[in-house]
């Protein structure tokens, strides 16, 4: 459906109009475009609903900044939606900058959130054990002596523990595979989580 701007008589309450659809615009910018154009639709929608039809201009314009007044400030009133349909698109697409916009935004809904965004940042350490592999070979690794040694990154140099490393060159690409399932898993788990939140709001 095509988006269609409210025409008023009055200059002054088209001008309102007008800088208020810029605010829910503004407000809604981290959304996809789908996602915006539904929003700026209904919110569209209920103003148009609100105004009495067949006023003359001066009427037009003290209704519309009641029916302004009672629907809020677009920031404030669409947030709440606006991260709910981020967690959304970020599930669903498994964008990793969509998914840390979706946490930042839902940071007020639980600390649940914050520790979600934790774990996304963990999964930058094996990017910097896999540049480590390259520059530094014989201090990264995955090192293992049963009983005794049990190390999956970096240590300071020591001749006695290169001796246990058995991944060798196999070390990168077996860190960027643990990466990426360790990413999809964590996703998957904040899916859940985004379920089970919908869940609790229908009951």
């Amino acid at each position: 459906m095509e988006f269609k701007k409210i025409q008023f008589k009055n200059a002054d309450a088209q001008k309102i109009y007008e800088n208020y659809l810029k605010q829910i615009q503004s407000a809604i910018k981290k959304l996809n475009q789908e996602d915006q154009n539904d929003i700026l639709m209904e919110m569209n929608s209920h103003i148009y609903e609100s105004m009495p039809k067949n006023e003359d201009e001066n009427g037009e314009l003290k209704n519309l900044i009641n029916t302004l007044d009672k629907i809020g400030i677009p920031n404030d009133v669409l947030k709440p939606l606006v991260a709910e349909k981020k967690l959304n698109q970020a599930t669903k697409t498994f964008n990793p900058i969509h998914i840390f916009e979706a946490l930042i935004l839902n940071f007020s809904y639980g600390i649940i959130y914050f520790i979600f965004f934790i774990l996304y940042l963990f999964l930058f350490s094996f990017v910097v054990l896999i540049f480590g592999k390259l520059f530094y070979p014989n201090n990264v690794g995955f090192f293992y002596k049963k009983g005794e040694i049990f190390q999956y990154g970096g240590f300071i140099e020591n001749e006695k523990l290169q001796n246990y490393e058995i991944l060798g060159n196999w070390f990168i690409p077996v860190t960027i595979l643990l990466g990426i399932l360790f990413y999809f898993l964590i996703t998957l788990l904040l899916k859940l989580k985004k379920s089970m939140r919908k869940k609790k709001n229908i009951v």
